[in-house]
């Protein structure tokens, strides 16, 4: 599943690309793509030719592209989401869902095309609402981001490459948390952003345990944690992400590089980077956490 550092590659690929672009028309592939859009398929073209997208911002997982003080479209890329900037004239993306035809300020023509293997991601059109901290809503460094947030993304948190993340007030929840530390890090109505892969990255940075409850874990130790899973993220931004296959693309259709960085995620029964006793894979709810059994004690 993508996570902060898969969406923002994409968001800053769109950033270079769509900003202020005129939709001159859209062609629906595959309808399911859009079973999230109120108005369904003929209402999304409808609205949506004609506008321009007037900026690319994101919050957490999520991206969405205003169109209007009160509407955006909002993508969720789900497990297997790609939004690919194409040339006009370039050829079939396999698995392409919608393409959107843009003009660019400059009068260049390219296409947006959402491809989607497995259909949990999506597009809609959806009402803005004013945050409740009245703050910018999400991170947007290419412009200035408006204190409205799309309704369907409202209750996720802010994320840690945020500039209005209040991590005191994070750690501060995070005590009152009898829960482990991971099932934390994953709330993403807590913090958002951080899945599996990355919970796992930052857990093994801080040696924290992934079971361990965060009430048992001090404020200076939860800072730091906070500290290292933003320098993970970081990190991960500027390496395009983590690809393991070919379910997550940037803009431009190429992989992520940070797999190459991990230190425990996916490296069970290799040797810790620290001490070098072999990675521990345990399943965890439903999924597995990835850690050092010496360096990691619960």
């Amino acid at each position: 599943m993508p996570e902060l550092p898969e969406v923002e590659t994409v968001r800053a690929g769109l950033a270079n690309h769509v900003l202020d672009a005129l939709v001159t028309d859209i062609q629906i592939h595959d309808p399911r793509s859009l079973k999230r859009n109120f108005s369904g398929p003929d209402g999304f073209s409808k609205e949506l030719t004609g506008k321009r997208l007037h900026g690319v911002v994101r919050r957490g997982k999520f991206l969405w592209l205003p169109i209007s003080l009160d509407r955006a479209v909002v993508c969720h890329l789900g497990m297997s989401g790609q939004v690919l900037v194409r040339s006009k004239d370039f050829g079939e993306d396999k698995l392409t869902r919608i393409t959107i035809g843009l003009e660019k300020p400059s009068g260049e023509k390219i296409e947006m095309r959402f491809v989607d293997q497995r259909l949990f991601g999506g597009m809609q059109i959806d009402d803005m609402v004013e945050t409740s901290d009245q703050k910018p809503a999400g991170y947007f460094p290419e412009g200035s981001s408006t204190a409205m947030i799309p309704t369907s993304v409202s209750h996720i948190a802010r994320d840690l490459l945020d500039p209005e993340f209040d991590a005191s007030g994070v750690v501060s929840k995070m005590r009152g948390r009898n829960s482990g530390i991971k099932r934390v890090l994953l709330d993403q109505n807590l913090l958002s952003g951080i899945g599996n892969i990355y919970a796992d990255e930052s857990l093994w940075r801080a040696r924290l345990h992934y079971d361990r409850p965060a009430s048992e874990i001090s404020v200076r130790k939860l800072n730091e944690l906070i500290s290292t899973a933003k320098d993970v993220l970081g990190e991960a931004v500027l390496r395009g992400g983590t690809s393991f296959d070919e379910q997550y693309k940037n803009v431009n259709g190429e992989s992520g590089y940070f797999s190459q960085d991990l230190n425990a995620y996916s490296r069970a029964g290799l040797p810790c980077a620290r001490c070098a006793t072999p990675i521990k894979r345990a399943a965890w709810a439903n999924r597995s956490s990835y850690f050092c059994p010496k360096c990691q004690r619960k």
